[in-house]
């Protein structure tokens, strides 16, 4: 069978580079209408091709994150108006790990709303700024344009940042009938949309995109924002158009990378920015794709229709996908002047239904914009207490570390033991310890992270379970601390100290303890007058005998907006692991707990109120001691710590 199909294999091939409308495996992806990893066309077992799910163990995998799956699919059964609900998945391994000899660099699936649809426009159209756009509180969509799920990928055609740049892109509509038109949008900003107010906010500077630049030689100075728009048609993909904004005096440019098709529509007749098209500079298209023929499976999560029904398998021309090679179009960063190899053509992405074939024709439904190539920045800590400085060796560890970055540690006042180009070091003095993380070893500095150790203090006493969580976040540039204590009846006061150096605090607010009949309370402080991008706390302790202890030390930056949201104590763990999780909104979280070796332990899933909100796990007498990966879904954000178990 394997024999037989790289037979087929090689016949779909042989035109790669033009217009492809039957099935082909472009950089061991399968574009062929079917979900299934290792299944080619929904006829051929092909071990080791990848796609969107795996349903079978061999080789290949699926590219999306199915954890919960099984969970969510319970839900559904049981509860109608479960079924209403978005939820989104990313890759199911970490940005930049090379799998089956390809460098997989993001993924996504994003389930939207439906019926009386939250995410839908009002006369809004392509070319329009999105803070034009604008999206009522809920309407009905036509269901020819009614978008049921969406999904996109990024790979290369082998295991190194100079082979080929690949994007695969997947979406279903709740009708099967007429021709569908839709556009995957993609951006260089951090493109938001308001659900409560129906409008759009972080677009592009220029008529709300961002822009190409040029210089006069027609090299890329500097990329912008790219669109995609597809037509269906008599069953099959009609066609795929590539834009990209511009200035429109930029065609007068010749293009190094790409030539420009003609088009141009902003938002009016004579408009100074719209979407320019680009073809590739070599002969042929740039593109294939098809959509399903035959009923064909739906995916891990099912399928939640127009009508709220529950179903396991698409219908014939319910679903379709395209694959694009952004190389041949020239839009790979690697192949761009002044651009590291390691950048990404976009950020986010937002995929659009029209109402007809034209470029500007009206837009109905939405996926809400969606983060991409968004790795977990590294977030550092220890494995035991510091609240009063450093007595011994102690070990720092990453605690949301993923295998296919490089960690490195540096310090300038401290003293590194162990290797410091690793995801944990031991330290034997005090001092500040910075860890940088790498995505890949060829790439720039993605994100850093800092843990200060302090000299021991004789004079310091740590009151037994007082403080059993401090973490902070930044929320719209404000620092936002929250802490809690067991024994509040016991405490007089707390004094918030702030620092820039992480050794230098001083006194910020005073807080009195808050009168309560439970021992345990929650405590807040927004520090809205930050005197730098980076700031260190701590928390002074006065108890009602007038004992000081001290909290740890954490770092907040505005740049770190996500740090913080999850926290786990106490860690290392014996019996009891307290998960604290912090939600701007109200919001559906799961949780999962895998051992060293991958295997899921424990998993539980809850919906949580905006706030900070504990879970309490326990149960661990009969688990092995050592590591464990502890993940936490919430929303659409994704949140890895490690915890270690001991006797």
């Amino acid at each position: 069978m394997k024999r037989i199909f790289y037979t087929l294999f090689l016949f779909f091939n042989a035109n790669v580079y033009s217009q492809i409308t039957t099935p082909v495996i472009n950089a061991n992806f399968g574009v062929d209408a079917d979900l299934r990893a290792n299944y080619f066309s929904n006829f051929f077992w092909v071990d080791g091709s990848d796609d969107w799910f795996l349903e079978d163990v061999w080789s290949g995998i699926g590219v999306i994150d199915t954890t919960g799956a099984a969970s969510i699919n319970a839900q559904y059964a049981v509860n109608t108006a479960f079924r209403y609900t978005s939820f989104y998945r990313g890759m199911s391994v970490a940005p930049f790990s090379v799998v089956n000899g390809k460098l997989l660099l993001g993924a996504a699936f994003i389930r939207d709303y439906h019926g009386n649809d939250s995410t839908s426009f009002s006369g809004s159209k392509n070319g329009d700024s999105p803070g034009n756009w604008y999206s009522p509180p809920t309407q009905p969509v036509p269901n020819k344009n009614d978008i049921l799920d969406a999904m996109m990928h990024i790979r290369r055609d082998g295991p190194s940042m100079s082979d080929s740049l690949w994007m695969f892109a997947g979406v279903s509509f709740d009708a099967t009938t007429g021709d569908r038109y839709f556009d995957f949008e993609l951006y260089q900003t951090d493109l938001s949309f308001n659900k409560t107010t129906g409008t759009f906010s972080g677009y592009g500077p220029d008529a709300g995109h961002t822009t190409w630049k040029f210089d006069a030689s027609g090299n890329v100075i500097s990329p912008g924002d790219i669109i995609f728009s597809a037509d269906y048609g008599s069953s099959t993909l009609s066609s795929i158009e590539a834009r990209i904004w511009i200035n429109k005096a930029s065609m007068s440019i010749t293009p190094v990378g790409f030539n420009w098709s003609g088009t141009f529509d902003g938002a009016s007749n004579g408009a100074q920015y719209g979407y320019a098209g680009i073809t590739p500079k070599t002969s042929g298209n740039f593109y294939s794709g098809l959509e399903n023929s035959s009923s064909t499976w739906a995916g891990a999560f099912s399928l939640i229709t127009g009508s709220n029904s529950l179903v396991t398998n698409y219908t014939p021309g319910q679903f379709m996908e395209f694959s694009v090679n952004l190389t041949k179009l020239g839009l790979d960063p690697n192949t761009m002047v002044g651009k590291s190899s390691c950048d990404m053509p976009f950020r986010r992405f937002l995929v659009k239904s029209r109402s007809s074939m034209s470029f500007t024709s009206q837009l109905k439904d939405f996926i809400a914009p969606i983060d991409f190539f968004k790795s977990a920045a590294g977030s550092a800590t220890s494995d035991g207490s510091l609240y009063c400085g450093i007595t011994g060796p102690v070990t720092l560890y990453v605690s949301n570390a993923v295998s296919s970055s490089v960690y490195t540690w540096t310090t300038t006042d401290g003293h590194i033991v162990s290797n410091p180009v690793n995801d944990s070091i031991t330290v034997d003095s005090a001092g500040t310890y910075v860890v940088s993380q790498q995505l890949q070893s060829f790439c720039p500095t993605y994100s850093t992270d800092t843990v200060v150790v302090a000299p021991f203090n004789p004079s310091c006493t740590v009151l037994k379970t007082t403080i059993t969580d401090f973490f902070g976040i930044t929320v719209n540039d404000y620092n936002v601390l929250n802490w809690s204590v067991m024994n509040n009846n016991e405490i007089r006061f707390f004094e918030v100290e702030r620092s820039i150096d992480g050794v230098n605090f001083f006194p910020l607010q005073t807080i009195n303890s808050t009168a309560s009949d439970f021992p345990s309370v929650n405590y807040k402080f927004t520090d809205d007058d930050k005197e730098s991008n980076a700031a260190y706390y701590r928390l002074k302790i006065i108890n009602v005998a007038n004992q000081v202890s001290y909290s740890k030390i954490i770092r907040l930056s505005i740049n770190e907006s996500v740090i913080g949201r999850v926290k786990i104590f106490p860690n290392p763990v014996t019996d009891k692991l307290q998960v604290s999780i912090y939600a701007p909104y109200r919001q559906n979280v799961e949780l999962f707990i895998y051992d060293g070796s991958g295997r899921l332990m424990r998993s539980t899933y809850s919906t949580i109120e905006k706030g900070n909100t504990k879970l309490n796990i326990s149960d661990f007498q009969s688990w092995p001691t050592g590591i464990y990966s502890v993940k936490v879904v919430a929303g659409n954000d994704l949140f890895i710590n490690k915890m270690i178990l001991k006797r």
